[in-house]
């Protein structure tokens, strides 16, 4: 079993300056349901974006921010413009911005790196230790055991050949082909997003399994929809961070203890 990668980019991470925080958030999937709701949670994003920057050294979001995403070489998904002014703003002010990809946006290749200078991160989990506390991160999607049948088409999804068949599209039909079953898949999966599983959430049968190789005081995923704070062990806890269609919480890394917070909304995670 893989106990994560370290990466370059985010050696800058390794000592976090006095009185700032990293920021972590996953699974905005911007698009979905439709443009007007999706427009009415970007702007709640940006929000959340405005409240936390004085605080902010990083800012991490771990994936399925966009409900579909695909670059071709000239075009990209329509929309988001705020989102991306308030990215943009944020790394004009020094802030380190990360995006890693989740299963409904593996598709990012070299318009956040051009465009932001933002790192696009698909090697995944991270392992990292942050001022002495060992953290362990990702989107989640194919870990653990079980969902065979996902790790399969994910292994399609991410194949060259696979992208650049579906690069020949033209724009119009790919995108609407991609975005019709990206938002019917998750609809599919709505239900089940809901339920907690006990000792089979996969997540979290993973981080239990890393945690008898390696110590990590936090492990960080989102994914699952469902908000967790969970023990691992008598010193390591897993936290899922859910998803902002319901939820909105997001991850705050003061440099010792990593917590789960709302930005308007009520959520409390399924806590042990």
């Amino acid at each position: 079993m893989s106990t994560g990668t370290e990466h370059m980019d985010l050696n800058e991470l390794k000592v976090l300056p006095q009185g700032k925080k990293i920021f972590f958030a996953s699974d905005f999937h911007l698009g979905a349901p439709n443009a007007e709701q999706s427009l009415i949670r970007e702007r709640k994003i940006v929000r959340w974006l405005d409240h936390i920057e004085a605080e902010a050294h990083a800012i991490l979001f771990l994936g399925d921010i966009f409900d579909f995403w695909f670059e071709y070489k000239t075009v990209v998904p329509r929309g988001f413009n705020r989102f991306f002014g308030k990215l943009a703003a944020l790394k004009d002010r020094g802030i380190h911005v990360y995006m890693l990809t989740g299963n409904h946006d593996m598709w990012m290749f070299d318009f956040f790196p051009k465009e932001f200078g933002i790192p696009v991160i698909k090697q995944q989990p991270i392992s990292i230790t942050i001022n002495n506390t060992r953290l362990m991160f990702g989107h989640g999607d194919g870990l653990g055991p079980g969902d065979k049948k996902y790790k399969f088409l994910k292994k399609i999804f991410a194949n060259p050949f696979c992208q650049w068949c579906f690069e020949r599209l033209h724009p119009n039909l790919g995108i609407g082909i991609a975005t019709r079953w990206s938002h019917g898949s998750r609809a599919q999966n709505a239900d089940f997003d809901e339920q907690f599983l006990g000792d089979d959430e996969w997540i979290y049968a993973y981080c239990k399994a890393v945690e008898e190789q390696q110590h990590h005081d936090y492990y960080l995923f989102g994914h699952r929809h469902l908000p967790m704070n969970l023990s691992v062990s008598d010193n390591s806890r897993y936290l899922n961070l859910g998803e902002w269609i319901s939820h909105c919480l997001y991850g705050e890394f003061d440099g010792q203890k990593l917590e789960l917070r709302n930005f308007e909304s009520e959520t409390k995670p399924i806590n042990n």
